[in-house]
This record gives C-alpha cells, sequence and structure tokens, in this order.
C-alpha cells in the first residue's frame, strides 16, 4: 500500500501531541455513565475522583485508601451515575457509610472497600450486573425447597411467555459469543501465564464485552466498556481487554455525546497499554492505528500502525475497515473503496461497513451510490446511526434540507442528544423564513454562541463562514484552529464545505503542516 508523499524540506509536519488538551494514562479509563460530566475534570483533565483502574494499575498520583465524602464521587470512582451507586448499596451491599449525626444523605465510603467490592469472586450477583450485563431471570425460592413446577396450580401464560422471551434472548446472546469465538478463533493467552481462572473469566467477559461493542449503540458501547474493565479486573495482563476498551472509546465520540478530546486519550492510552503487552496483536495495532490520527492527527504514525496490523494480520477485516476510512479522509478513494470492498468480501453481513463503503462513495463523488446503499441500511436497521449521519451531510450538500433535517433529527434521536434536537428546531425555523442563507446564518449565530460559551470549535466557525462565502474570516477560524490542536481538522482535506476556501494559499499551507497530500 502506497504511503503519504514525503514532506516538503520546507514544511514541518505536526501531528497533535497526544495530550494537547487532556492527559492520561492506561490507568485512567474509567467514563462517566453518560456522555461528558466536566464536574468531575480538573485543568489536567484527569477525574478528581480516581477511577478503580487507577489504583489496579498503580498510578502512583493515587492513594490506595483515599476517603470518599459523597456520592458523587463514590459515582465518579466507578465512573457511573449516582443512581446506579445508590442502587448498588440497596441492592448489592455496596460498602457505603452514614456520618454519624450528620445530616440526612450525608455519605462516605473508602476506596480500598469499594475495590474489594468490585474485586469480588466471580459468579457473584454484583458482577453479573456492574460487569457481564448478562440478562438476568429472576427466581425466587424459598429456603428448603426447589425450583419445580406446582402442576395443580394453572399456568400463567403472561409470566411464561416473559421466561420464554428472556431465555430466547439469553440464547442469542451465546450465540453471537460462540459465533464470535468461532470467527476469530479465541484463545485465552494472558500475559505470563497468570490465574488460569482469572485469565478464562477476562476472555468471557472480553467476549460479551465484543458482542456490545458490534452493536454501536450508545447504550451497548457503555455496556462494552463496563465489561471490557470488569475483563481487566480479573486479569490487568490480559491485552484484548484493552483493545476493547479503546475500540469502545475511538467509536463513543461517534455514538454518543462523549467529546472527541474526552474519549480519544482514553483510546490511544488503552490501545498503547495493549501494544505494550501484546506488540504482535493486529487488533492493539489496528486501535492505536485509529486513536493516532482521529485522536492526534499523526497522519504517518497512523499509516504505520495500519499498515503494521495489515502485516501482522492480511484477513483482520477491521484493520481493512478502519484503514479505509483514513485514506478516504486523505483523498485517497482508489485505494479507500479497494480496502473498504476487502473488508466487506471478509464479513459481507458487517452494517458498519457498508455504511461506511456509502461514505467512501459519497466523499469520492458517487452520491447516487451511495444514497441508494445508506437508505437500504437506514430501512433495514432504524436503529443504526452511522447511515442518517452520513445521510444528512449528503442532502445538506445537495441543497435538499427537508431530508437534510429529518436525517439529522433522527441521529440526534439515536445519540441521546437532546441539545441537538433543541438547536434544530431552531434551524428549522430560520430556514423556513430566511431559506437557505438563513440556515446557513442561524448555524453561525449557534456556533458563536457555543464557541462564547466555550462549547464549540474554531473549526466549526470555519465551516459556517465557508459555507457563507466568507473566506478571510473562514481561513482565520481554520489557522486557530490548528493552533489549539483541534480534532475535527482530521476531515479538512475532504470536508465539502471548504471548497470556497480550498484553492487559497493559506489554506493550503495548513494542510502541508498536518500532512495531507495537496489539493490538486
Amino acid at each position: 500500500m502506497p504511503g503519504n508523499p514525503p514532506p516538503s524540506p520546507q514544511t514541518q509536519r505536526i501531528p497533535f501531541p497526544p495530550s494537547s488538551k487532556l492527559t492520561y494514562t492506561y490507568a485512567s479509563l474509567s467514563p462517566p455513565d453518560k456522555g461528558h460530566d466536566r464536574a468531575l475534570t480538573g485543568m489536567t483533565g484527569r477525574c478528581a475522583t480516581p477511577t478503580f483502574l487507577e489504583k489496579e494499575m498503580g498510578d502512583p498520583e493515587r492513594s490506595s485508601n483515599r476517603r470518599l465524602d459523597s456520592w458523587k464521587e463514590i459515582a465518579a470512582f466507578f465512573g457511573r451515575d449516582e443512581r446506579t451507586v445508590r442502587r448498588w448499596e440497596k441492592e448489592n451491599s455496596l460498602p457505603v457509610h452514614r456520618v454519624p449525626g450528620g445530616a440526612k444523605g450525608r455519605v462516605f465510603a473508602y476506596e480500598s472497600e469499594l475495590a474489594s467490592w468490585l474485586s469480588s469472586p466471580p459468579g457473584s450477583q454484583r458482577e453479573e450486573e456492574t460487569a457481564a450485563h448478562v440478562i438476568e431471570i429472576p427466581v425466587k425460592v424459598e429456603a428448603g425447597t426447589h425450583p419445580v413446577t406446582d402442576h395443580k396450580q394453572p399456568v400463567n401464560w403472561r409470566v411464561a411467555l416473559k421466561w420464554a422471551g428472556a431465555v430466547v434472548a439469553l440464547g442469542l446472546v451465546a450465540f453471537g459469543l460462540l459465533a464470535y469465538r468461532k470467527e476469530h478463533g479465541f484463545a485465552v493467552h494472558a500475559a505470563g501465564g497468570g490465574n488460569r481462572i482469572g485469565a478464562a473469566s477476562a476472555e468471557d467477559f472480553y467476549l460479551k464485552g465484543r458482542y456490545y461493542w458490534n452493536k454501536r449503540t450508545p447504550d451497548d458501547l457503555q455496556k462494552a466498556v463496563d465489561l471490557f474493565t470488569q475483563a481487566i479486573v480479573q486479569d490487568p495482563g490480559y491485552a484484548p481487554a484493552y483493545v476493547g476498551l479503546a475500540d469502545c472509546y475511538n467509536l463513543l465520540r461517534e455514538f454518543s455525546v462523549m467529546p472527541p478530546e474526552e474519549a480519544y486519550p482514553r483510546a490511544r492510552a488503552a490501545a498503547q497499554k495493549a501494544v505494550d503487552l501484546d506488540p504482535n496483536s493486529a487488533e492493539a495495532q489496528n486501535s492505536l492505528a485509529f486513536a493516532l490520527f482521529w485522536g492526534s492527527l499523526d497522519i504517518a504514525g497512523a499509516e504505520n500502525h495500519f499498515q503494521r496490523a495489515l502485516e501482522l494480520e492480511p484477513g483482520n477485516t477491521q484493520a481493512h475497515h478502519w484503514y479505509a476510512t483514513f485514506l478516504a479522509e486523505l483523498a485517497r478513494f482508489p485505494e479507500a473503496l479497494t480496502e473498504i470492498e476487502r473488508a466487506r468480501e471478509l464479513d459481507p453481513s458487517s452494517t458498519p461497513i457498508l455504511a461506511d463503503k456509502g461514505f467512501i462513495l459519497g466523499m469520492a463523488g458517487r452520491t447516487e451510490e451511495a444514497i441508494s446503499l445508506l437508505k437500504q441500511i437506514a430501512a433495514a436497521e432504524p436503529a443504526f446511526l452511522s447511515p442518517h449521519q452520513y445521510l444528512a451531510e449528503i442532502y445538506f450538500y445537495r441543497g435538499e434540507y427537508r431530508l437534510y433535517f429529518d436525517e439529522v433529527r433522527e441521529a440526534a434521536r439515536l445519540r441521546h442528544d437532546a441539545h441537538a434536537e433543541t438547536q434544530l428546531m431552531a434551524l428549522e425555523k430560520r430556514f423556513a423564513t430566511g431559506g437557505p442563507r438563513g440556515l446557513l446564518e442561524a448555524r453561525l449565530h449557534a456556533d458563536q454562541e457555543l464557541h462564547d460559551q466555550g462549547l464549540s470549535s474554531d473549526f466549526d466557525l470555519a465551516l459556517d463562514y465557508s459555507l457563507l462565502n466568507d473566506r478571510p474570516d473562514a481561513v482565520r477560524c481554520l489557522q486557530n484552529s490548528l493552533q489549539r490542536h483541534e480534532l475535527e481538522l482530521t476531515s479538512v482535506r475532504v470536508n465539502r464545505a471548504f471548497a470556497n476556501v480550498r484553492h487559497e494559499h493559506e489554506f493550503g499551507e495548513l494542510l502541508a503542516k498536518l500532512g495531507f497530500p495537496p489539493v490538486t
């Protein structure tokens, strides 16, 4: 596979540093339960309350038995919300203490006790709930009895149907895990041998995590994070679990409201740990490549790791898939289509691969093919986010704004992004009164307000100015975006919003600094 053209002697490429906004090590990987809780982060980007993984993997900055003085701090320890940990205390004996004589609701807990609770032996009730997320079939059995059917009592068909549905669902999960194991020839190979029971348990959690990761919904990705984390708890030297965790964070920024500056440092830290544990893992090399490009804009480093992954395992579907999307961002469309087609041949039933093929076809100018493919995927899997996002972009640049609004609304719903839904309503009203120009001006106004609050990027403003054909302000904002190392710049080479500035001298300089191929 050909690499990028070498830089000229006068041009210095500027891959973004891995910690341009946040600083994470492989020991700080536990996420908030939903998106990003800004109250938990300080100026360095570290959680104000350490996660379990930080202590389990030896973060020297963390105390081993720190006292946590509120439900909020206890929830942050697990990376969950307060309601969840309150329920754990009530139902699963989470070790939380009350302040004697204190105000109602005043609680505290010790990290060592919480870590011990989380690390309880496999098979416990709380492990199944907090980590495995397996489907539970409640069976109430009185002491000294067996759960047998009393044939003298009438059958409750409603309950029976519920049981049958649960059994079928559990069977589907088991079938998915067995299929994944068979397809990938999975075997336990924990580093250094380790505890065989712990390694086997880690494998089970990993396989369950992959099952949910492949579903690619916000809730399922969070379940996968929990499962991969529990695999690491069982065996801290188990490289595939770190790969799974990295893959979750690589996707959470797209399929949920977790911002990229939170997701990618976590993804890179986990992927780097996986590579350190197993340098010959194609999956680890592939995950690191993804995080290097979309999280640090290190084009050369990402390509090296993608190619290393394919060298180690030429039949790795995910490596071909993600390498294809990387090549598309560099406008290397023939290579990208070759790679995505190879991925499709390896896994013909994968809807994410088909959706990204539609994305690449659209960027390559084959718009009708892209729309046809993406509409088929959206009809077959209505809960899958990607085709709606890709169709929204295509419709916007074709001027089909009603269809654009429909797809954006559906994408916001699937991402659980209430703010985007509210903003969309305002944009639709402005479009109704001001037409396309009114829509673009409303977008600029909304993004400027968010930017003033630190909630939007210079890259977003550059998009808006370019669409309004305000070239000087578009270039100015792009230069600011470069100075701030904004991760949205990964799409700058092929983003159609920049058609109005693509041949500006300053735009070419920016591409050269980032290491993108020039516009021809």
